[in-house]
């Protein structure tokens, strides 16, 4: 329910046309929208800040359009469409920008500020995917995002020649396949949170990112902590969510 709105059964309270009762049953009715197919959440951004995100895989195009364009009906902008496909992006009817090797489509995209600072840094070029995942996330969300690419620490002066992007940093993610070392590594490094995220890259004992994560929820660096393998949207959601903090110092 936009402001107007809220201001306008507010009135209608205060005039007597309707009850405290019968006003909250239409709030409650105004928190999602049915659509068949999909309850769409309308509330989601005032309860957490960022609107419903679209989980791409599994739903059709015309699903997909349908629940983008009833959050668009409420004022939702930056709509985020995760692990979505080229093919099923072609199809897509509203309007969005789209990044091919996230599979990320920001829908109804609008221009907004980006304040603080979250690097993202990669072990190697492999991880880009998950790494612009990550960090198209916190764009859309708001933040400033640094990239650290290809730094990982089997040629360890690559990170540090990005030591202090990283120590400005207000949040970090470190994504890395293989054996999953760079997140210890960062955290050894710096004093703000770093979110680790293994990716299905490596070799046959890699077994899929298990490994990855395995040695990052080991990791002995404290202050380090471990999403789900490829899971480039929940690192950097939650990184926004740590920059956005209130109490920080603007970078």
């Amino acid at each position: 329910m936009q402001e107007k709105e809220l201001l306008a059964l507010l009135e209608e309270v205060r005039t007597g046309t309707l009850n405290p009762e019968q006003a909250a049953g239409r709030l409650k009715g105004a928190a999602f929208e049915d659509l068949g197919y999909a309850k769409v959440d309308h509330h989601r951004a005032k309860r957490q800040g960022a609107a419903e995100v679209i989980f791409g895989e599994g739903k059709t195009p015309e699903q997909m359009d349908g629940i983008v364009r009833s959050m668009m009906d409420r004022g939702a902008e930056n709509i985020l469409i995760t692990r979505l496909s080229p093919e099923k992006e072609a199809q897509l009817q509203i309007p969005r920008r789209y990044s091919i090797p996230a599979r990320l489509a920001v829908a109804n995209p609008v221009e907004i500020p980006h304040t603080g600072a979250i690097a993202v840094v990669s072990a190697g070029t492999s991880d880009l995917p998950v790494c612009e995942e990550a960090a198209l996330t916190a764009e859309a969300l708001g933040s400033r995002v640094f990239r650290v690419y290809d730094a990982g620490v089997a040629g360890l002066h690559r990170l540090l020649a990005e030591l202090e992007t990283l120590e400005h940093a207000r949040c970090i993610i470190a994504v890395a396949g293989m054996e999953g070392a760079l997140p210890s590594v960062v955290g050894g490094l710096v004093s703000c949170p770093v979110i680790a995220v293994p990716t299905s890259i490596g070799y046959g004992a890699n077994l899929g990112g298990l490994a990855a994560l395995l040695a990052m929820l080991n990791s002995c660096a404290s202050g380090v902590s471990v999403v789900n393998i490829d899971n480039g949207f929940g690192a950097g959601f939650l990184a926004h969510r740590i920059n956005q903090m209130k109490g920080l110092e603007e970078t």
